[in-house]
């Protein structure tokens, strides 16, 4: 299955010096706390709060539409504590997520229209089905799918997962090209 080209306007999107590529209608809160680690895809109308705590991205990893990454907190007596949100490499998160995670592992596949409950576990190498709602403080472990509201376990996944999503997010990265690039 061959990769669609994805075209995007070349002013409409800000092109880091290590690859990133991040919408100007994205909302980057605290952007000093946010670390993205090389050819990061982050689409239009994404909000990711590193004003509330630190969130680092890894490499080659792609945030749709409409998403938000937040991260997880915990209420104490004297109030709320966030704690950082670290996200792996080769990572797709699909249209109008939620993410409210402690950490999600590399070479993870969330879905469209999902919601990570605060503080879950995404191991390496898992999948979110469309539609999914995670409960807080929910471990998926490595090669499982989890699908439904609340998300349970409905499946395995193949142990050529790592390589499946590392096609996945390079083709995507390869085949989001500016209406300039395809042009000339």
């Amino acid at each position: 299955m061959e990769q669609q080209d994805i075209i995007y306007t070349k002013a409409d999107y800000i092109l880091t010096a290590s690859g990133n590529k991040v919408s100007r209608q994205s909302v980057l809160c605290g952007s000093q706390n946010i670390v993205l680690n090389g050819k990061t895809i982050i689409q239009s109308d994404c909000i990711i709060r590193g004003d509330l705590a630190n969130v680092r991205i890894g490499r080659q990893c792609v945030i749709s539409k409409r998403t938000v990454i937040r991260p997880p907190f915990k209420k104490f007596s004297k109030g709320v504590a966030f704690f950082p949100l670290h996200i792996g490499d080769h990572v797709m998160i699909e249209e109008d997520c939620v993410v409210n995670a402690a950490q999600v592992g590399s070479y993870v596949h969330i879905g469209k229209n999902c919601v990570i409950g605060r503080r879950s576990v995404l191991k390496d190498c898992c999948a979110i089905a469309d539609n999914t709602v995670l409960p807080p403080e929910t471990v998926v472990p490595p090669f499982t799918l989890y699908s439904g509201s609340p998300g349970k376990f409905t499946a395995e996944l193949p142990e050529c997962m790592q390589e499946i999503m590392t096609d996945y997010t390079k083709n995507y990265y390869q085949h989001f090209v500016s209406k300039e690039e395809k042009s000339s």
